[in-house]
C-alpha cells in the first residue's frame, strides 16, 4: 500500500499538468468556501495578523501578506533562477530562438494592457489596475497544453515556457516599477548592501546555498520594508545562484540544483496555497451588471482577447519579417491555439490585482475578471488544439 502511494505521487509530481490541475481544485474550494457558511471564517482567517521574528526584529502581518509576500518570494525565487537559466543557457540564450518568445510576449502584455486602459480610460482609480491582464500562469497554462500530450509538437510547449518566463520578468519589471510605495531610503540602501554581498560572494565561488540564503532572508526583510515588494528580493537572491557544474551539486550547477529541489514545492504546496488564499469572491448580492463594470470586463477581454491577439499579431509578424521562425511541426491554428492559452493569467494577475487594488472592494472584480478570462482562454485554446491535433491525425 505504501509504495503505490509513492509512486502515485512519484507520477502526481512528473506530469507538469497536475500542477495546474492542483491549482484548479484549491480556487474551486476556495469558491466553494467563500460562499458557504464557513465564508466569514474564511475571510477572517486571512486578515488574522501573526508575528515573526526576535525582540525588536519583528514582523507582524496578517496571514494574506505572509502568503503574498514571504511564500510568493520563494515562487518569484525559483521564477527568478528559471530566467536565469534560459538566458545562460536555455531557448533565450540564442537571439534566434529568443525573438519569437519576446516578440510574442511583447504583444501579449501590450494589447491586454491597452484594452484594459479603453475600458477604464474614464475611471482613474481603476487605472491603476492596467497590468492585471499582462501576465501568464505558467502551470495553468502549460498544464492544459499537457493534457493533449504527444499531440501537440514540443516545439509549442518550448514557445509557450519562454513566452510564459518573459512574461513573468515582464511582471516583476512592472512590479518593481509602477507597485511601489513610498520608499524608505535606509531599508533601500540595506537590501541594496546585502545583494551586492550576495554578488561578492558569487565572485568568491561560496558554494554553500546556506549562506545565500541567509543573507537572502535579510535582503526581503529590507525589501519589505524598504517599501519596494518582498518578492523582488527572490528575483534578487536569483540573479547571484552560481551557475557553474559543481561536485558538491552532483556535478550540476547550484543553480539547477536550488530550482530543482524547490519546484515541485512551489508547484504543489506555495502556488495551492496562494489559489486557495487568493482566489476566494463571495457572490452574494452580486447582480449580472457588477459583471459587466469596466474593471472585470477589461481584465477578462484583455485575457481572453487582448492576450491571444497580441501574441499571434506580433509573432505572426515576426515570422513573416523573418526575424524569427515558425516552431517546428506547428500549424498556424495549433500556434494560435497555443496563443489563446496565454490568456491563462490566474496566479500572476491575482497577484497583481492586490498590488494594484491592496484592501479595496475593486479586488472582488479583479477576481472575477481573472477567473473569467483564463476560463475562456482555457476552453477556448484546449479547444483550437484538440480541433487542430485531430485534423493532423486523420491527414
Amino acid at each position: 500500500m505504501i509504495y503505490k502511494i509513492s509512486s502515485f505521487f512519484r507520477w502526481y509530481i512528473k506530469h507538469e499538468s497536475t500542477a495546474g490541475i492542483t491549482l484548479l481544485i484549491m480556487t474551486i474550494i476556495a469558491l466553494i468556501i467563500s460562499n458557504s457558511a464557513l465564508s466569514d471564517d474564511y475571510f477572517n482567517a486571512l486578515k488574522t495578523y501573526y508575528a515573526l521574528g526576535i525582540g525588536e526584529f519583528k514582523l507582524k502581518l496578517s496571514l494574506f501578506h505572509w502568503i503574498n509576500d514571504a511564500l510568493m518570494a520563494i515562487f518569484f525565487l525559483v521564477v527568478g533562477l528559471e530566467i536565469k537559466r534560459e538566458f545562460v543557457e536555455g531557448e533565450l540564450s540564442r537571439p534566434t530562438q529568443a525573438a519569437l518568445p519576446i516578440l510574442g510576449a511583447v504583444g501579449g502584455m501590450l494589447v491586454p494592457a491597452l484594452i484594459y486602459i479603453g475600458f477604464n480610460i474614464q475611471t482613474p482609480e481603476t487605472l491603476r489596475g492596467w497590468a492585471i491582464p499582462s501576465a501568464t500562469d505558467i502551470a495553468f497554462s502549460i498544464g492544459i497544453l499537457s493534457l493533449l500530450g504527444s499531440r501537440v509538437p514540443l516545439s509549442l510547449k518550448v514557445f509557450l515556457v519562454a513566452l510564459a518566463i518573459i512574461d513573468d520578468m515582464g511582471a516583476v519589471i512592472i512590479i518593481a516599477l509602477f507597485y511601489t510605495t513610498k520608499l524608505n531610503i535606509t531599508y533601500l540602501i540595506l537590501m541594496f548592501i546585502c545583494f551586492a554581498i550576495l554578488i561578492l560572494i558569487n565572485r568568491l565561488n561560496v558554494k554553500y546555498f546556506s549562506v545565500y540564503l541567509i543573507i537572502g532572508v535579510f535582503m526581503w526583510f529590507f525589501t519589505h520594508e524598504s517599501g519596494i515588494h518582498a518578492t523582488i528580493a527572490g528575483v534578487l537572491l536569483a540573479i547571484t545562484i552560481p551557475h557553474k557544474s559543481d561536485k558538491s551539486h552532483h556535478g550540476t550547477s547550484m543553480l539547477k540544483h536550488v530550482e530543482h529541489t524547490l519546484a515541485p514545492y512551489v508547484s504543489f504546496l506555495i502556488m495551492p496555497i496562494f489559489a486557495f488564499a487568493n482566489a476566494g469572491v463571495n457572490f452574494d448580492g452580486m447582480s449580472i451588471t457588477q459583471f459587466f463594470m469596466p474593471v472585470p470586463l477589461g481584465i477578462c477581454l484583455g485575457l481572453f482577447v487582448g492576450k491571444q491577439l497580441g501574441v499571434f499579431i506580433f509573432s505572426y509578424a515576426a515570422i513573416k519579417f523573418k526575424l524569427a521562425e515558425m516552431p517546428t511541426g506547428a500549424r498556424w491554428l495549433s500556434f494560435y491555439g497555443t496563443g489563446v492559452l496565454t490568456g491563462i493569467g490566474f496566479t500572476m494577475s491575482l497577484f497583481v490585482g492586490n498590488l494594484a487594488f491592496p484592501d479595496s472592494e475593486i479586488i472582488d472584480g479583479v477576481k472575477i475578471g481573472v477567473l473569467l478570462g483564463s476560463l475562456f482562454s482555457t476552453i477556448l485554446g484546449y479547444g483550437l488544439l484538440l480541433i487542430c491535433s485531430k485534423r493532423h491525425a486523420n491527414i
